[in-house]
């Protein structure tokens, strides 16, 4: 599974390099108007589209993970609750007591000494 995010990850970098370097004819940007104009910078085209695809991105990845986050906390707060409510087994009686103890006689050696294989 790791190989195939992998790869995916390395498609996706590709597509972006490419997409950057067909784009990289540069265009005005005026980011904010001032007295005696506008803050003017010249960025490639390529690289507008990468910084305001992740400015509109950004936000709702971490809506995402909040979310996630949250159902997370639900769910363990919910198993935890059904954990806490369930019903603990019956106590053992005497005969299963006695019934495991003559078990285990019964596994024990005579004398303790483990049985070697020759």
């Amino acid at each position: 599974m790791q190989i195939l995010r992998t790869i995916a990850w390395i498609v996706v970098t590709a597509v972006l390099v490419a997409f950057v370097a067909m784009n990289w004819e540069r265009a005005p940007v005026n980011i904010w108007p001032l007295e005696v104009g506008y803050l003017h910078f010249d960025w490639p085209v390529g690289i507008i589209a990468l910084v305001f695809f992740i400015l509109g991105l950004g936000p709702m990845w971490l809506l995402r993970r909040a979310e996630r986050w949250r159902y997370n906390r639900r769910i363990a707060s919910l198993e935890n609750s059904v954990r806490s409510a369930a019903i603990a087994p019956p106590p053992a009686t005497s005969s299963q007591l006695e019934a495991r103890a003559e078990a285990d006689t019964e596994l024990a050696t005579p004398s303790g000494e483990t049985d070697r294989i020759t």
